[in-house]
């Protein structure tokens, strides 16, 4: 869709300006670009690389002889070896060597935030350490290593299936506007029902098998690192900002380039054409089995192209002035496939010892090499003199000895002679005692030259042992030196454009907040408010000294800073709280403690609790008269109530009594007298004598209430 839109684009643009260059006459600058890119990367940088990987990798030389040492020092590897680890730990431990420095004020909150989201993404999005790793092995190895930024708008589709959905469970799906709902099957479910108010017969519910699939979009930053023979440059750049041709070059296949958005018509006919990378020695040389390129699939879909990514400069719309344009072809005729505009070419660059005035300057493994060769030759004649004075050669008298005998090399096998005397051994002294002064020459001559040897890596116990803690501390210092200025220069090359790149990346294409984990909490990013412009600053110094030193200067800064603020007090000209802190969370990264909130808390952001307030003593004891007054007409309240309910039984008691004593009276009377008495209607009238009296009583209370 975005390939058919940028055509779009350009035929519009064709239409509105006459001078825009045409296709054939951009194709043939490209391609020619492209010809002279690769004449130059394959047939001058290529073979010296590939050079230095058969020695790292301690290949044989070619120059071996059968029956002789063959043996190959490996001071390429040990050296990059050596390396490798401190340049890992600077730029993937605690500290942050790269960070963005604010323009303004209202930067200062945005910096820091892009600068933990930066590291989120390269370390957690991608994986930045095997990454980078693979970035500066190639850098020390071969000159150059390489890392690739770029923007992918991909979609992820999530595909879930659900049993037994109700009418209404259905319709809140259907809700969803990113939800694409499939029923598979409806079935009716329970007994038919008939409305009480019409009478008629009423739709059974139903109940849905359905297949739901969410398609979101979900745009991310991707790195990786470029294989060194699959960047082209032209011969006259000096860096990737300044280079008027940079692209990138690979081989894929037809399935892959439709899935970028191409059209199979167009690309299937290119397939089986990447011949330019066939004759890539240093490919070949990092893969031997690659040679084998005839056990391609019988699947047109997984026919292989020649892809090239190309980030030149040219005058396209005829105004004078080139731009940076991404133009993508492919196949051996480099048809264009896509033609665009772009602000900056997204690869990232290490080399250990820039040339200046040059793109490729000098590896590691090209200031040992010829060390490598020189001592790979003592060792394999010291090797030799060693073989031949404990099996020394014998001198024999032709057909006076069984030369079959004398050829078996079996320890005390009989060699037979037709007389005493006719087999003598030809005795040769070992001289490899004077090759190991040349050893460890060349040893001193690769440790002045990359500052790296046994004493500076703690391994050689006699120098350590002899040696005071000064010495010591200054041959480290050394060797650390050397690799600091290298890490230096990955800083401020390879590592600050990588986050420039990835700054001008998620301000330019992210277009919605997005809910990441920073610093142990769950916060929204959203770079569109942030200024693209912002510098990058490296953290990465040089003689900083050890770890050890560091922190010993960092807790004599946290005591003097303490001393301050008890002298001074906590508010004082000189430091603060939030300094101190400073310093005490540097002391845990240090330590190797990434997250520091586990054991230091902002100090912005505690807040006190509310003080408490030291009551009034009149206060007080007006409160103890309220609660006695309170209680006293509680203990009024109940003691009246008591009275009610005595006052109460005893009514009732008297009323049982006078119940009692009618019915005796008239039982009296009616023995005496044969006089029926209506005993019901004594009790009825006396109970509507007694109502009444309460119905007074209560008009006599409620007047009372009322004065």
């Amino acid at each position: 869709m975005k390939n058919e839109i940028n055509d779009l684009v350009n035929q519009v643009e064709q239409q509105l300006n006459p001078n825009i260059m045409s296709d054939d006459e951009l194709q043939g600058i490209v391609g020619k670009e492209i010809d002279d890119a690769i004449d130059y990367i394959d047939n001058t940088i290529s073979p010296v690389r590939a050079e230095a990987t058969e020695y790292y990798r301690g290949q044989p030389f070619g120059d071996e002889e059968d029956g002789r040492s063959q043996v190959v020092s490996m001071d390429v590897r040990d050296t990059v070896q050596a390396i490798l680890p401190s340049l890992m730990r600077i730029f993937h431990g605690t500290d942050r060597t790269v960070e963005y420095a604010p323009q303004g004020p209202e930067d200062v909150q945005a910096a820091e935030q892009a600068t933990d989201y930066a590291n989120f993404i390269i370390n957690r999005d991608n994986n930045g350490f095997l990454a980078m790793h693979s970035a500066f092995k190639d850098a020390l190895i071969r000159k150059v290593g390489v890392l690739k930024c770029w923007w992918d708008d991909q979609t992820t589709i999530d595909v879930y299936n659900y049993t037994g959905l109700d009418d209404n469970a259905l319709a809140a799906l259907a809700a969803d506007p990113d939800a694409m709902i499939t029923v598979q099957a409806s079935m009716p479910f329970g007994e038919p029902m008939i409305d009480p108010v019409t009478g008629m017969q009423m739709p059974m519910p139903m109940v849905h098998d359905v297949r739901v699939e969410y398609t979101r979009p979900d745009g991310r930053v991707k790195l990786e690192a470029v294989p060194p023979e699959e960047l082209l440059i032209s011969r006259e750049a000096k860096s990737i900002e300044e280079a008027d041709y940079v692209a990138h070059r690979r081989i894929v296949t037809v399935s892959e380039l439709v899935a970028m958005g191409y059209d199979y018509d167009d690309v299937s006919s290119m397939s089986s054409a990447y011949d330019d990378m066939n004759t890539n020695v240093e490919r070949y040389t990092r893969n031997p089995a690659l040679t084998n390129e005839m056990n391609e699939r019988n699947d047109p879909a997984m026919k292989k192209v020649l892809y090239v990514e190309n980030y030149i400069r040219v005058d396209y719309d005829g105004d004078g002035i080139a731009e940076l344009r991404k133009i993508c072809t492919a196949g051996d005729g480099n048809k264009i496939l896509n033609n665009e505009p772009i602000d900056m070419a997204p690869f990232a660059t290490f080399c250990p010892d820039p040339e200046p005035h040059d793109f490729f300057g000098i590896s590691v493994a090209d200031t040992v090499m010829d060390i490598q060769r020189i001592k790979s030759v003592i060792m394999r004649n010291t090797l030799d003199s060693l073989a031949m004075s404990i099996h020394p050669r014998v001198a024999v008298t032709e057909g006076m000895v069984n030369l079959d005998d004398v050829m078996n090399t079996e320890v005390g096998s009989i060699i037979r002679q037709r007389q005493a005397g006719q087999v003598q051994p030809l005795s040769m002294p070992f001289v490899g005692r004077e090759a190991f002064p040349v050893l460890q020459y060349m040893d001193q001559v690769k440790e002045a030259r990359t500052g790296i040897s046994k004493a500076s890596q703690g391994l050689d116990a006699n120098v350590l042992q002899s040696t005071t803690a000064s010495a010591v501390a200054a041959t480290v210092s050394a060797a650390q030196q050397h690799i600091e200025l290298i890490a230096r220069i990955f800083a401020e090359t390879g590592m600050k454009r990588l986050y420039q790149i990835v700054l001008h990346l998620i301000t330019t294409h992210q277009d919605a907040p997005r809910m990441v984990r920073l610093l142990n909490k769950f916060v929204p990013i959203d770079p569109r408010a942030w200024n693209s412009k912002m510098d990058v600053s490296i953290n990465v110094a040089l003689g900083r000294g050890t770890d050890t030193e560091r922190m010993m200067m960092l807790r004599q800064i946290g005591e003097m800073q303490k001393d301050a603020m008890k002298t001074m007090g906590p508010q004082n000209p000189l430091t603060d709280v939030t300094k101190l802190s400073n310093t005490l969370k540097s002391m845990t990264e240090l330590a190797g403690f990434k997250d520091t909130s586990q054991f230091w808390s902002n100090p912005a952001e505690f807040r006190p609790p509310p003080k408490q307030e030291k009551p009034d003593v009149n206060e007080m004891l007006i409160q103890v008269q309220i609660q006695d007054i309170q209680a006293d007409i509680q203990k009024k309240a109940a003691q009246l109530q008591l009275d009610r309910e005595k006052m109460q039984m005893e009514d009732d008691r008297k009323r049982d009594e006078l119940e009692a004593e009618l019915f005796v009276k008239a039982e009296e009377m009616k023995a005496k007298y044969g006089a029926q008495l209506n005993v019901e209607q004594i009790r009825s009238d006396l109970a509507i004598n007694r109502e009444v009296l309460k119905a007074q009583a209560d008009v006599i209370k409620e007047g009372a209430r009322e004065d």
